[in-house]
């Protein structure tokens, strides 16, 4: 029973990322004819088009995809960490938290290895322009940017994913209550 609990909690936070993403690859304004794009589009439709005819945009700030996450999140929570329990009735207002506090952690980890990820990159391969390294560019830009404009240079060297990796360490630990 737990290996068929944990199976479904990595099924639905794997999918509750895409959804973040869509709303992620919005707020950044990354390129939708993208070939990954496309597809966070495509999965996440189903769910999301029903939900935009109830939640509707807001500033440019696409809301119904928070909701959805959020929502799924909940369900989530409630199907592999309460039911297990023998928690029938749990408080509404206590799951909320568990989830909004859990999707920030997965924004947290998307951004840690999308940034891992363009290091490993420009190591690896610098100038690739394969379709996932240009969205990653894209997304991680908005937080690299100001990091960026505040640090001295340093003789060619960016240590901006390193300082934004220790931001997102910080924020995970103190989230988490590991300080």
């Amino acid at each position: 029973m737990q290996l068929v609990l944990n199976v479904l909690e990595i099924i639905g936070e794997v999918y509750i990322t895409i959804v973040l993403l869509r709303f992620i690859l919005q707020l950044t304004r990354a390129d939708f004819y993208n070939p990954i794009s496309q597809f966070v589009v495509t999965a996440t439709n189903p769910l999301l088009i029903p939900l935009r005819k109830l939640i509707p945009g807001w500033k440019g700030f696409d809301i119904a995809s928070l909701v959805l996450a959020l929502l799924l999140h909940m369900i989530l929570v409630c199907v592999v960490k309460l039911v297990p329990l023998g928690h029938i009735i749990p408080l509404l207002g206590q799951i909320f938290i568990v989830s909004l506090i859990g999707l920030l952690h997965l924004v947290i980890q998307f951004y840690t290895f999308a940034i891992l990820i363009l290091v490993i990159i420009s190591w690896v391969a610098p100038g690739n322009y394969h379709p996932g390294s240009i969205l990653l560019h894209q997304v991680t830009e908005p937080l690299l940017k100001p990091i960026r404009n505040i640090m001295p240079s340093a003789g060619g060297l960016d240590f901006s994913p390193m300082i934004l990796l220790l931001l997102l360490y910080v924020i995970g630990s103190i989230l988490s209550g590991n300080y």
